[in-house]
């Protein structure tokens, strides 16, 4: 019971650290003073302060002490595929969608290479910004293939074109590949984004794959560098050298 109890340090922290109680920069109190306050070892307060040090909550000093960690930037998950809707209902963040094109249009000699098709072939393209507590911080810009979502709307674009594509269309969405980027800011960006003097965004290209393989979508979801980390879960495989 007693080891699980560095959980329990570890969750009050980091609630405490979420809800602004504990303002970035803040000092913690010291291994002696937590180990008397949770009735438990100085090296079980260790086990709970290195886990809000690896999920970046705080800050160890050596000699000095553990420090709040500014946490104004949200987590972009790099590996699965979570929609813009699901991502904000984690966070618990008061989001809107703004959508500025919904059209369905030829590919053009740029998509078709991306989707593997023919320019003259028809595409949806989407076109969105991301509000998050009232500023726009990421644009969505999407192509589908017009065989595989034959209607879309404002409304659903609006909403979740993958809760539209998943229970309307009953489209079984597999896998993507993501590339990764950091770019100049476009003429657009700035037009549809409140990216300010900054002169970078961080692009992420989307290939997204329907369950029998087909490649549907591609997608650019460029975010203002200030406001996201990219995080994934890594495990080193067990391998035996000789």
């Amino acid at each position: 019971m007693m080891n699980n109890i560095f959980v329990t340090l570890y969750k009050d922290f980091a609630e405490k650290i979420d809800s602004g109680i504990l303002a970035p920069g803040s000092k913690l109190p010291s291994e002696h003073e937590l180990a008397q306050h949770y009735e438990i070892t100085r090296e079980t307060v260790r086990k709970g302060l290195n886990l809000l040090a690896q999920n970046g909550y705080i800050h160890k000093v050596k000699g000095k002490g553990s420090f709040v960690l500014e946490r104004d930037r949200y987590n972009f998950p790099v590996s699965g595929l979570v929609s813009y809707k699901e991502m904000t209902e984690r966070m618990g963040k008061l989001s809107n969608t703004l959508v500025y094109v919904t059209e369905c249009t030829e590919a053009g000699e740029f998509i078709s290479k991306h989707l593997q098709i023919s320019a003259d072939t028809k595409v949806w393209r989407v076109v969105r910004a991301r509000e998050i507590d009232g500023e726009r911080i990421i644009l969505d810009i999407d192509f589908l293939l017009a065989s595989i979502v034959p209607h879309l709307s404002k409304d659903i674009t609006g909403q979740s074109i993958y809760e539209y594509l998943e229970k309307e269309l009953n489209l079984k969405i597999s896998y993507a590949k993501k590339v990764i980027s950091v770019e100049r800011a476009t003429s657009m960006d700035h037009e549809y984004m409140d990216i300010g003097e900054d002169t970078h965004v961080v692009v992420v290209r989307g290939y997204v794959h329907l369950e029998d393989t087909t490649l549907f979508q591609y997608s650019e979801s460029r975010h203002r560098l200030d406001k996201f980390q990219f995080v994934d879960f890594a495990r080193r495989e067990n391998t035996l050298s000789f």
